[in-house]
């Protein structure tokens, strides 16, 4: 008499490990450090933006009144966009060629100094704002976020290989 195969699979005879940590493949990995720097950029570039509203809205209502408050909140509000296009489009591009990244990075800042110019253009002319308030605080939000971005791909762990 012989008998056919049976088609289930073997099971492996050796128990594996309770302990052990699941393999990982390298596409599951594929990024994740890069990532890691992104969202330490973000988290402290979010935390200066908010000492920036509270700070800035403090003396600009000390130095120009409400149109130093409006001066603050709308810098405040530019620095948050750029910062986050900036944050957004390098996310994006995590494992991407250097080509499409350089591509998204400029559409990225082309677009935002299109929205910069469009804002300064609908607030020509207005007077509710402080325009020095505005300027100061877009400055000090966008250099502390490069410092900050810098800061965070310093630190960060990247291994210069994938394996």
């Amino acid at each position: 008499m012989t008998t056919s195969p049976d088609p289930r699979p073997a099971e492996d005879p050796t128990p594996a490990a309770p302990d052990a940590a699941p393999a990982t493949t390298p596409a599951t990995d594929q990024g994740e450090p890069e990532r890691r720097v992104l969202r330490r950029a973000l988290r402290d570039t979010l935390l200066l933006l908010l000492v920036l509203a509270v700070v800035g809205v403090v003396v600009g209502a000390l130095v120009s009144g409400a149109a130093g408050v409006w001066g603050a909140l709308v810098g405040v509000a530019l620095a948050a966009f750029f910062c986050g296009v900036t944050i957004w489009s390098m996310g994006r591009t995590v494992g991407a060629s250097p080509a499409t990244t350089g591509a998204v990075v400029m559409g990225s800042w082309i677009a935002k100094i299109v929205v910069l110019v469009v804002v300064l253009a609908v607030l020509r002319g207005q007077d509710f704002y402080d325009r020095w308030v505005l300027i100061a605080v877009l400055a000090v939000g966008a250099i502390g976020s490069a410092l900050l971005d810098y800061r965070a791909v310093q630190r960060g762990r990247v291994p210069y290989v994938q394996p």
